[in-house]
């Protein structure tokens, strides 16, 4: 999952179009600084959730991973139902449904990691 985060971080600071299939509300713009900030924050997050996969032991690494998706399953449902620039379809539902899983996962994973 990391490695395709980087792939899509990579994406965003060569074009919008990916980044627009999200934010894809009537009347919402996605400038190229915005696909480049969210292309940034991706890859920050993506280097967290790589170095977890390879100390998932550690409690600290762990909690940082487990809060790149709690941030981004805030950010996505606030853009969503808060914010309304985003529409509920193919752009919006990968991001919730990763982050939403991955959340709910590592809490109820975190004894057999974390111990």
């Amino acid at each position: 999952l990391s490695i395709v985060s980087i792939g899509n971080s990579v994406q965003s600071y060569l074009t919008t179009s990916y980044t627009r299939r999200v934010y894809s509300a009537p009347n919402t713009t996605v400038t190229p600084l915005h696909a480049r900030t969210f292309g940034t924050y991706t890859a920050l997050a993506s280097i967290i959730r790589l170095y977890a996969a390879y100390n998932i032991t550690n409690p600290v690494v762990y909690q940082l991973a487990l809060w790149t998706y709690v941030v981004a399953l805030g950010h996505f449902y606030s853009e969503w139902l808060v914010f309304r620039t985003a529409r509920f379809g193919e752009g919006l539902a990968g991001p919730l449904v990763i982050s939403m899983g991955s959340v709910v996962w590592m809490v109820v994973q975190w004894g057999e990691y974390i111990r």
